[in-house]
């Protein structure tokens, strides 16, 4: 059975990665429509995943601290498994400070959060290939 991917996401089976591409503004909603999505896959499969965040076409944020902190905590307590590496590509200033406070709130959980300004840095990090990002 095909799952619906949410907008703007592509999952790759092979090297398992979901590639969430955000585009315009990035909200709650947006958020939470993508937390649901990555609950349930967790929740059906038998195989980890890693997720690369492709931030570079997000023209405005509308979140806030204490959102990204509820979701950070939430994200470490609800996910328990395999180690998971979570890439955030990010070009603006509002995005890198939520990412920085995400990475340190899941830090010594199962998830592993890194930040990132260059998509070759990205790449090597998440073990693919730099062609596979900019599909």
């Amino acid at each position: 059975m095909e799952v619906k991917l949410p907008p703007d996401v592509i999952f790759r089976q092979d090297p398992r990665l979901m590639v969430w591409r955000p585009r315009g503004r990035v909200d709650e909603k947006a958020v939470n429509e993508i937390l649901q999505f990555m609950g349930k896959e967790e929740a059906a499969s038998d195989k980890p995943f890693n997720r690369f965040t492709d931030a570079s076409l997000v023209e405005s944020v509308d979140l806030n601290f204490r959102y990204i902190f509820h979701v950070s905590l939430f994200r470490r307590l609800s996910y328990v498994g395999w180690p998971v590496k979570s890439a955030i590509l990010v070009t603006r200033e509002d995005l890198i400070h939520y990412g920085k406070l995400h990475q340190i709130l899941t830090q010594g959980s199962s998830i592993q959060v890194r930040i990132f300004q260059e998509r070759i840095a990205t790449a090597k990090w998440l073990g693919v290939s730099l062609e596979l990002l900019e599909q």
